[in-house]
């Protein structure tokens, strides 16, 4: 495990962090990253989309690379990227919390060639019902159509990444875009087992049924032809 003192030259990960007001969990985020259990070497860069740097202005860790770029998780993953020094990206979101043995599991996954990366299995910290059902059929459909999507904390080679020209710039849907770019080329990804636990702040928001819903509809119409920037008029993330 890196302390955090160090800053390496290269390393085996890159964790990319794109961020919209989230003063109040980045660094619970990062301790909770940095207590992980592994022998990996891996950088952290957190990318403020928010003109304010909000986010960014109260890290503790010094050892984390920060930039700033216009709003837009696509924007933000694909200007971390650029300046990544890891052989791996992992693009984790700010409310995304990881297992203990991530590093070390997706390392395995990269070993087969036939894998340009991968995602985890998606749990929603709720005891309430519904979000655990939401979270079950999260899981089953990225493993029948191997197309997860950002909370299920999407890693890939960077060699790969950079081949496929990296997120597509849309507002939404950047993540599904980058699985069909990956299906396209014929590459292989890997669903984990292992569980990532993701905040349900989203679903809380405006109700569980009604997010789920809304979700579906705008995939389907998403799917249909209706261009991302017309269906972000009924999206918004938590923090917007």
């Amino acid at each position: 495990m890196i302390k955090k003192t160090e800053k390496p030259a290269s390393c085996s990960f890159s964790i990319i962090i794109p961020v919209l007001h989230e003063s109040e969990t980045i660094n619970m985020l990062l301790e909770h990253i940095h207590q992980s259990q592994t022998t990996e070497s891996y950088e952290i860069i957190v990318v403020d989309g928010s003109p304010q740097k909000d986010t960014i202005q109260t890290l503790t860790d010094k050892t984390v690379t920060t930039l700033t770029t216009m709003k837009g998780r696509a924007k933000q993953m694909n200007a971390g990227a650029a300046i990544a020094k890891g052989e791996i990206l992992m693009f984790l979101h700010a409310d995304t919390f990881l297992p203990q043995n991530a590093l070390a599991r997706i390392k395995e996954v990269l070993k087969q060639k036939n894998f340009v990366g991968g995602a985890f299995t998606l749990t929603i910290n709720s005891k309430k019902l519904l979000p655990k059902v939401v979270a079950a059929l999260s899981t089953t459909r990225s493993q029948l159509t191997r197309i997860p999507y950002g909370d299920q904390v999407i890693f890939l080679r960077k060699t790969c990444f950079e081949q496929l020209g990296g997120y597509p710039d849309l507002p939404l849907m950047e993540d599904l875009e980058l699985m069909l770019r990956i299906k396209k080329a014929k590459e292989k990804i890997c669903i984990l087992p292992d569980r990532v636990v993701t905040s349900p702040r989203r679903w809380e928001k405006q109700g569980t049924f009604y997010t789920t819903l809304l979700n579906i509809l705008i995939l389907v119409l998403y799917r249909c032809g209706v261009s991302a920037e017309r269906l972000t008029k009924w999206h918004r993330y938590p923090k917007e």
